[in-house]
């Protein structure tokens, strides 16, 4: 859901503008106190521009059935797969310094050492990242962005926004967006400002080669969701944050999602059931 772009400048002011028009435009109205189920349920959603997201959501569909969709629908009946895979390998491997940095920032040397290990496998051996034999030899990818750092060290996410083009976006989230673009070394090489001639015909096709594979990465999903949601836009809120979260706890159970096992009763039941078959025994 997570488009890939490095006009920071321009995608900052849209950011700004959606925040100064859904300010203007009114928050989604809370439901009385009193209805506590209703008002929990508000409180969880967290979305008080509910009504202005749901304008830029549609937006943002029309976009992708009129654009992105298509686009990577012939994506996937043209480029063979095992190609596909490789250009998705070459773009995973270049975002090996924004994820390095990020496990360095969360303090996973681990992870670090991993991302490092993978990055000089694949560039060396797997022709600059177009294979990807580090996962061969026991060196799984992973992601790391500084939304997840901001969010491993406590930072809530805020209330949730819809971006155009770039989708759900709330201030933790986009302020990672922004962190990360200006810290991955792509963002200057390839900064648009400052190349002319052939080198913005590289640079834009770099930019939307990687829009489209990430798209296409996620075809069926999206269809599937929308097919069997009764609310979309609430489906999509609902999965983004578990993605996220997900990604923070780096696949693990949050503690809070753990059964409640209450070994006390569980040890007194066991103690009358000893109790009552020694009863049982004595008649």
């Amino acid at each position: 859901m997570k488009a890939v772009a490095y006009q920071v400048r321009q995608l900052g002011g849209i950011g700004l503008a959606c925040v100064l028009i859904a300010s203007l435009s009114g928050c989604a109205s809370a439901p009385p106190r009193e209805d506590a189920e209703a008002y929990a349920a508000y409180q969880e959603a967290n979305d008080p521009f509910e009504p202005v997201n749901r304008v830029i959501f549609e937006f943002n569909l029309v976009v992708d059935r009129i654009l992105l969709r298509p686009l990577a629908l012939g994506y996937r009946t043209v480029v063979p797969t095992p190609v596909r895979s490789s250009v998705t390998s070459f773009f995973d491997n270049l975002e090996s310094p924004v994820i390095l940095l990020n496990d360095v920032l969360q303090v996973k040397p681990q992870r670090a050492g991993i991302t490092v290990a993978r990055f000089v496998v694949n560039t060396a051996v797997g022709f600059f990242g177009f294979f990807d034999p580090a996962d061969g030899m026991g060196l799984p990818r992973h992601d790391e962005d500084f939304a997840q750092t901001l969010g491993y060290w406590g930072v809530g996410e805020g209330p949730y926004l819809m971006l155009p083009i770039l989708g759900p976006l709330p201030p933790r989230d986009a302020l990672g967006f922004i962190a990360d673009s200006f810290s991955d070394p792509l963002y200057y090489i390839l900064d648009g400002e400052h190349i002319t001639g052939d080198d913005k015909a590289i640079y834009y096709g770099y930019q939307g080669a990687d829009l489209i594979d990430k798209r296409h990465q996620v075809l069926d999903e999206v269809d599937e969701l929308q097919k069997t949601s009764v609310d979309f836009y609430a489906a999509v809120r609902s999965l983004y944050r578990q993605t996220v979260n997900d990604e923070i706890r780096d696949g693990k159970q949050d503690p809070k999602d753990m059964p409640d096992f209450d070994y006390t009763s569980s040890n007194e039941s066991s103690g009358e059931s000893d109790k009552q078959a020694q009863g049982d025994q004595a008649e």
